[in-house]
């Protein structure tokens, strides 16, 4: 399959959100990236089911919604009802993460799961099969705009292999400092979904850089 480009909310202009909004329905994006923070799993607050239900209500593209709190079971419901269509959350945050992927799928969503930069791989090999996404931190959660972890292909690697040998079919989602110098080699190393807050947001043709990392040749 050709790979996705999900520009990340929390990098959009929040003084003219529906201008950022239609930019993206406009572009070759395929989903909207949205993070929730709680300020107790990560060191940031984001925001809440308003937001994105107002995000959703102009949004023509799928809501990937990415949940950086604790105990995110309480919130499955809600986030369907805000319009959530992927909704991943941290292997770090779960206490039960079969039942949290699986609580997620029965309420009509596609299950992502989400590791942290020191979280190893080859934790995922028991649910992996469930999964339909997996999204790797190539920057500690909690801030946008921090420097890419350069050990971020092996570890991809590492998944792909893994996910070849579990039988998965679950997509490689890279979240943090992806950008137009490491793209390419995060696809090569095997990515299927590439995030990109300030690199899209912060360009000034955000349409023609979303483009570009659309384009793999």
């Amino acid at each position: 399959m050709n790979h996705l480009v999900a520009p990340s909310v929390l990098s959009a202009n929040f003084t003219n959100l529906q201008a950022d909004i239609e930019l993206i329905n406009s572009s070759e994006a395929d989903w909207f990236h949205v993070d929730v923070m709680d300020g107790v799993f990560v060191p940031n607050i984001s925001f809440g089911f308003p937001v994105i239900k107002a995000l959703q209500k102009f949004a023509k593209k799928p809501l990937d919604v990415h949940l950086m709190i604790v105990d995110p079971d309480r919130y499955i419901s809600q986030f369907r009802e805000a319009g959530a269509e992927v909704l991943t959350v941290h292997l770090e945050a779960c206490n039960h993460l079969h039942r949290s992927i699986q609580s997620i799928k029965q309420h009509g969503m596609k299950a992502g799961v989400a590791i942290n930069p020191h979280t190893n791989v080859e934790l995922l090999r028991d649910c992996l099969a469930e999964i339909d996404l997996v999204c790797v931190m190539s920057v500690n959660p909690g801030f946008g705009g921090q420097k890419f972890i350069e050990h971020t292909y092996t570890k991809v690697k590492a998944l792909r292999s893994l996910i070849e040998q579990t039988g998965s079919k679950a997509l490689i989602e890279i979240d943090g400092g992806v950008d137009l110098s490491n793209y390419k080699k995060l696809l090569e190393c095997g990515a299927n979904v590439l995030v990109a807050g300030n690199t899209v947001f912060a360009s000034q043709n955000p349409i023609e850089t979303i483009a570009i990392l659309k384009n793999k040749s």
